[in-house]
């Protein structure tokens, strides 16, 4: 292998991936192209599988899926946002109760130490947790693989829980929705615009989740303004889906079977913590906004923005109120968190 080449195969990866999405897709399952891919790989990595997904692969396809989030963005979206005021004040206390909860856990039940069990808590922000935990003393690797297994069980729960217990109704045919791939150059050139102008200005700008966020809010601009109706096309979708699916699958790679089990078997706890403390948030809220508790659950459990708001998405629930939601949370935890644990290790309390 040349040196300072990345490890592992990734057209393997993809293939898998596919195959994977293809399953759940026929199965018709919930959010098949990811969860398929996410399944599929995260099952070849602990057997043992070489794989990976390039990481500018990834943010290409994250950009992709944030154009098509940007256009689930309707221009009545103007008259509702001074009515997500309580939802959103809401979500802050719910970050703040949920990491306290889960740090506590992480340090009684996995004896993690205080720095560790701090950043592997947040409910959001995976790289920006990473990197400040690393530089405050934690130990990163498992701060990173705590917070994929949380995604990675948030993402494969909620689905099949809506399917249940919702009116959640199966797409038509194998691919998700989208727009059609001959569309006119004028809209491929709207998109494609929103996708690299969005991400480069929204990195300039040092906004978290950039690449996700960025092309989002362009697109989501220019759909609220009418300057066009067009979407990603559904086969482009599908495949952003597999990249996304698979790229978290592909983080358990390289790690020996017994710490994927230990800290899978330790996350599961600390999911259970916040998807439990995320629906009686979703019940109360529910009795003011008059939003849907399954809807708050989905603004407000934290399996990544792009995850949370496809599931939005596949279960035709309100993409924009979720999206919104999440931005706020990723923002709160990335920006409040290191300020906070520094505070807190002044005072002698981390």
């Amino acid at each position: 292998m040349t040196a300072g080449r990345p490890r592992g195969s990734m057209a393997l990866a993809l293939a898998i991936g596919t195959a994977g999405g293809f399953l759940f897709a026929w199965a018709k399952l919930p959010l098949p192209w990811m969860m398929g891919a996410m399944v599929a790989t995260t099952v070849a990595s602990v057997a043992g599988a070489d794989i990976r997904i390039e990481y500018r692969l990834r943010m290409l396809m994250i950009c992709v899926l944030g154009v098509m989030l940007g256009s689930a963005f309707k221009p009545q979206l103007l008259d509702q946002i001074g009515e997500w005021v309580v939802s959103i004040a809401g979500l802050l206390v719910y970050a703040v109760v949920a990491a306290w909860l889960v740090t506590w856990y992480f340090r009684k039940a996995a004896g993690y130490d205080a720095v560790t069990s701090y950043f592997a808590s947040a409910p959001g922000g995976l790289n920006e947790m990473v990197i400040v935990g690393r530089e405050m003393g934690g130990d990163d690797r498992v701060i990173a693989l705590t917070h994929s297994a949380r995604i990675l069980l948030v993402v494969m729960t909620l689905p099949f829980v809506f399917r249940l217990f919702t009116d959640y109704t199966p797409a038509p045919g194998l691919l998700p929705s989208g727009g059609s791939i001959d569309m006119p150059a004028l809209d491929w050139l709207v998109l494609a615009a929103c996708a690299l102008v969005g991400a480069v200005v929204a990195r300039r700008l040092k906004i978290p989740a950039a690449v996700l966020i960025g092309p989002m809010i362009l697109s989501a601009a220019v759909h609220v303004a009418g300057v066009t109706q067009a979407s990603p096309p559904s086969l482009l979708v599908a495949t952003a889906q597999v990249v996304l699916g698979s790229g978290i699958g592909c983080r358990f790679a390289g790690t020996g079977l017994r710490e994927i089990v230990r800290i899978v078997g330790i996350s599961i706890g600390s999911t259970v913590i916040l998807l439990v403390l995320g629906v009686l948030f979703g019940l109360g809220l529910e009795q003011i906004t008059g939003v849907p508790w399954f809807v708050l659950v989905l603004a407000y459990a934290p399996g990544g923005l792009a995850e949370m708001s496809l599931v939005a998405l596949a279960l035709g629930r309100d993409v924009a109120f979720v999206a919104t939601h999440h931005i706020f949370r990723i923002g709160f935890i990335v920006i409040l968190a290191p300020l906070a644990f520094r505070l807190m290790r002044r005072l002698g309390r981390a």
